[in-house]
């Protein structure tokens, strides 16, 4: 950053230096000093803070600190405060007392990391601040971090959620702070948390591997097979199934079909991702197989189930 507001401040000098000399170059290389100011009057100088005064400023006084931010454009203190994460903001905010007291900031960065609060549907009661929303925000992700519960009784506590399933959805759902070991932890304890969270998905005309990849990435997989792996294949295909009414009258699918298919597409990513298994399933053999289980279903959709298997990769990566 340092070098190029010094390229910068180096090519106003040059221009300055050029405009007030008023030399002209003409041919065979002569030069000639521009008379005629009043034929030929100079553009005004641009509105705006010059950087070059402010870097030569700086020389002069021999200071070691970078130039205040209130000095420079906008834009630029814009760009220089995007590369500070929160945590950097907060020592920021010891030096430059207006950017810590901005209720305006810690409002956007409050709804960007948490989406969705109840408390951000309520009336702000007096002396209410999004700094220390964003402090208690972040306590309870690092409490829910260690332990799931002691977290969610955190922020319920202090009036950030409501102690309603569909909320707790709802802030887990568009949350990214949360470790998906503690979430898959809690989520196997509250079943009835997991039931609003499925519902938030739309998996509207989506091809069926992609949803399965997308249902995952919010809702991790176990690691080993088990009742909450059946558990969430189950749920899922039911919302497969509702999202897609008209796929599902075509292709004369079934929640349990669905089950079916989403059970053969995690084993064949296994299969053809692991180092271990020498042979790969084939596509040939994959076919056969899943139609003994779903009957019903096309030749050609398994076959497109399994070249985007192994065109894309595995769907609970």
């Amino acid at each position: 950053m340092g070098q190029l507001l010094w390229r910068v401040a180096r090519n106003q000098q040059l221009q300055q230096e050029f405009a007030e000399q008023g030399y002209l170059v003409r041919e065979h290389g002569r030069r000639s000093t521009c008379q005629a100011d009043a034929m030929h009057p100079r553009r005004p100088a641009p509105v705006g803070i010059d950087l070059y005064q402010l870097l030569k400023a700086r020389k002069a006084k021999e200071e070691q600190s970078f130039i205040d931010l209130e000095r420079l454009p906008p834009e630029l203190s814009i760009t220089i405060l995007s590369y500070l994460n929160a945590t950097d903001l907060c020592l920021a905010s010891c030096v430059w007392q207006d950017l810590g007291n901005d209720e305006y900031l810690w409002q956007g960065l409050c709804k960007s990391t948490w989406g969705h609060c109840s408390i951000y549907n309520r009336w702000s009661p007096p002396g209410f601040s999004y700094r220390r929303l964003y402090m208690q925000l972040d306590e309870g992700s690092l409490t829910f971090n260690a332990n799931p519960h002691e977290g969610m009784d955190y922020l319920v506590s202090r009036g950030i959620l409501m102690d309603h399933p569909k909320e707790m959805a709802k802030f887990i759902f568009y949350t990214r702070t949360l470790h998906w070991k503690m979430l898959r932890i809690y989520l196997d304890d509250r079943r009835d948390v997991l039931d609003e969270l499925v519902t938030l998905h739309n998996f509207s005309d989506q091809f069926l591997p992609n949803a399965l990849r997308e249902f995952f990435r919010h809702i991790h997989a176990p690691e080993e097979r088990g009742e909450y792996l059946e558990t969430l294949i189950t749920k899922f295909s039911h919302r497969f199934c509702i999202c897609n009414p008209t796929l599902v009258r075509e292709l004369h699918l079934s929640p349990d079909a669905v089950y079916v298919l989403c059970y053969s597409l995690i084993l064949l990513s296994i299969d053809l991702s692991s180092p271990h298994v020498k042979n790969k399933m084939s596509k040939r053999e994959f076919i056969r197989n899943t139609r003994r289980a779903a009957h019903n279903i096309s030749e050609d959709f398994v076959g497109h189930l399994y070249d985007n298997i192994y065109l894309v990769g595995h769907v609970a990566a």
